[in-house]
C-alpha cells in the first residue's frame, strides 16, 4: 500500500466570479521511505499540492489517500488528526515562538496529544539532542543562528514521530554552507527510513533527492531521477 495516493486530483478556487484551477488532474504515488522533491515555478501548483499531501486541504475532485486513509472529502477534524499523527512540517521561516526555549518549541506538537508534561519534555529534549542542539536546550530563538533555528524546526517536526516529513523551501533563509548542513540532515533522516518530501524551486536542493516531480500549470509535466 502506498503511503500517499492521488488519482486525478483537481483543486479549484474562486476569486470573485473567476475560477482558478490550481491543480488539474494530478496522479501521484509516494512509497514508504522515499526521498523526493516537488519542483516548479511560482504559480505552478506545487504549494497547493503540498497543502493536499500535508493534509491541510482536500481536493475539489479526485481521490486522495494519505497513510491508508481516504481523505478525498475529509472534514477539518479528520485532516487535523492525520496531520498531527503522521506528518511533520519544516518551513522556510522556522515559525518558532520567540519566548520559548529550544525544548519547549520542540515540545509544542505534543501538548494536545495527551502525553504527560514530564514525558513531553523528555521526548523533546531527546529530539533536540538528536538534531545537534544538546548544548542549546535552554536558548531561545533570538540566541540561535539561522541554522540552529532550522534544527529546532526539524526537531519540532520529528517529535511526534511522523511517517512523512515535508520541507517547504527549508534552506531558503540560510547561507549556502548552513543550507548544505540542513540538507544533509534530511538525507540522514531518509537513510534512517523516514519518508521525506522537499518542495523547492532550487535545483540544487532537488538534486539531493532520489525522485523529482516537476509541476507546471497545475499538472505533473515529468518525473525523473536527478
Amino acid at each position: 500500500m502506498s503511503l500517499v495516493l492521488l488519482e486525478d486530483v483537481k483543486k479549484s478556487y474562486r476569486i470573485g466570479d473567476q475560477e482558478i484551477r490550481a491543480l488539474d488532474g494530478v496522479s501521484l504515488r509516494i512509497e514508504e521511505g522515499e526521498f523526493l522533491a516537488i519542483v516548479g515555478p511560482s504559480g505552478s501548483g506545487k504549494s497547493t499540492l503540498m497543502h493536499l499531501l500535508g493534509c491541510l486541504d482536500t481536493p475539489s475532485s479526485g481521490r486522495m489517500e494519505i497513510c491508508g486513509r481516504d481523505l478525498s472529502s475529509a472534514t477539518a477534524d479528520m485532516l487535523a488528526g492525520v496531520r498531527n499523527r503522521e506528518i511533520g512540517f519544516v518551513f522556510q521561516s522556522f515559525n518558532l515562538l520567540p519566548k520559548l526555549d529550544v525544548v519547549r518549541n520542540i515540545e509544542l506538537p505534543l501538548i494536545y496529544s495527551g502525553i504527560s508534561r514530564n514525558e513531553r519534555l523528555a521526548r523533546a529534549e531527546e529530539v533536540a539532542r538528536s538534531v545537534g542542539l544538546g548544548d542549546r536546550l535552554g536558548n531561545r530563538p533570538t540566541q540561535l543562528s539561522g541554522g540552529q533555528c532550522q534544527r529546532v524546526a526539524i526537531g519540532r517536526a520529528l517529535v511526534n514521530r511522523p511517517r512523512i516529513l515535508f520541507g517547504d523551501e527549508p534552506t531558503g533563509n540560510l547561507d549556502s554552507t548552513t543550507g548544505a548542513m540542513i540538507l544533509e540532515m534530511f538525507c540522514q533522516l531518509n537513510r534512517d527510513g523516514k519518508t521525506v518530501v522537499l518542495v523547492t524551486h532550487d535545483p540544487d536542493v532537488a538534486a539531493i533527492t532520489k525522485r523529482v516531480i516537476e509541476i507546471r500549470d497545475g499538472r505533473i509535466r515529468r518525473e525523473y531521477a536527478p
